[in-house]
């Protein structure tokens, strides 16, 4: 049995030795491997683990960059020009099974260049994977070639891509700012912004959740005696939380038919400010029109010192220091007392 053969198709090389397991293309190591199927499984892998548009960035960097390694391999060919390297590279990369690819509309002057490609390795791997939009291996490892071969930084746009029904895909080169780099911070800028954006919308979730939560457990009307409510106040209100205080507090407050309303100021923030102030007052006001009369207890000397800064007039209100002493004077102007 032979196990070691060698092939020249059109004065391209290939090796074949079986009892090493290793296959050469033009002298150098290669490996074959099934398009539509273990190409297929391998790009689909790359997208399911880094996402679509990562793996394009990562395709297209890796075509790129490959391209490159070829360009500067014919830059070093002092007899071979532009021209002649473009007609090598088709001939070559067709007998490796890429496909067929003519370049058209090469100016050596501009540094621009036309590409067309039909039934290409990608094209054929895009066909299995159903995708709709052509990939961008293959274009932009051509821009790695004449980057190389024109010296100058070229990149690409594809004006139609096989997949989508033409008879071959047409890409066309032309000298740009663009490069991978570029690209490559492009998209970890986006991916930060998107990252940042689910924190985003993540923190403006949870602070709805907790303020339906404030909203829900804050300042509630607590009956503790015939005729005698309390409501705690807690922390600091804004505009949006004092609102809707007044509102909850004179919307309920008639079902209890009570004669006293106790605000507790205990857990309310000392450093008061205008706003917090004018609630107290408000609810007051509003209290005694529906004939409740309110009661305030729990101010600390650092809390009244900055109710007064505040120029609020408490004086129509009966002020204790404890919510026991609030409720205790509460009975004793009904003639009532605790025993």
């Amino acid at each position: 049995m032979q196990t070691q053969t060698n092939m020249n198709v059109e004065g391209i090389s290939f090796d074949w030795n079986m009892d090493t397991g290793q296959f050469s293309y033009e002298g150098q190591d290669a490996v074959l491997f099934w398009i539509s199927s273990a190409m297929k499984m391998f790009f689909d892998t790359i997208e399911e683990v880094s996402g679509v548009e990562a793996a394009n960035l990562v395709l297209e960097t890796t075509g790129y960059r490959q391209g490159l390694v070829v360009g500067e391999y014919f830059e070093n060919l002092k007899h071979v020009g532009p021209e002649e390297a473009s007609e090598l590279i088709g001939h070559t990369y067709a007998s490796a099974g890429w496909g067929r690819i003519s370049t058209e509309k090469l100016d050596i002057k501009e540094k621009t260049a036309t590409i067309y490609l039909k039934d290409s390795w990608e094209h054929k791997i895009n066909v299995a994977q159903e995708k709709n939009e052509g990939g961008k291996f293959l274009p932009a490892h051509f821009a790695g070639i004449f980057t190389g071969l024109f010296k100058t930084n070229i990149w690409y746009n594809v004006i139609q891509y096989q997949l989508n029904g033409y008879d071959c895909s047409k890409v066309e080169y032309y000298p740009s700012d663009i490069t991978i780099n570029n690209n490559i911070h492009e998209l970890a800028r986006k991916k930060e912004t998107e990252h940042i954006r689910q924190l985003e919308a993540v923190v403006e979730d949870k602070t709805r959740d907790l303020k339906e939560l404030v909203k829900a457990l804050s300042s509630p009307i607590i009956p503790v005696l015939e005729g005698v409510v309390v409501v705690p106040l807690l922390g600091k209100y804004d505009g949006e939380r004092a609102e809707e205080l007044v509102s909850k507090t004179l919307h309920n407050l008639p079902s209890y038919k009570a004669n006293y309303l106790i605000l507790d100021l205990t857990a309310l923030d000392e450093d008061i400010d205008d706003l917090s102030a004018s609630l107290i007052e408000k609810i007051g006001a509003a209290a005694s029109l529906i004939g409740t009369n309110t009661i305030l207890v729990g101010i600390s000397a650092k809390l009244g010192a900055h109710i007064a800064h505040t120029g609020v007039d408490f004086s129509r209100f009966e002020c204790f220091k404890t919510l026991q002493h609030g409720i205790h004077f509460a009975l004793a102007q009904a003639g009532r007392k605790i025993v």
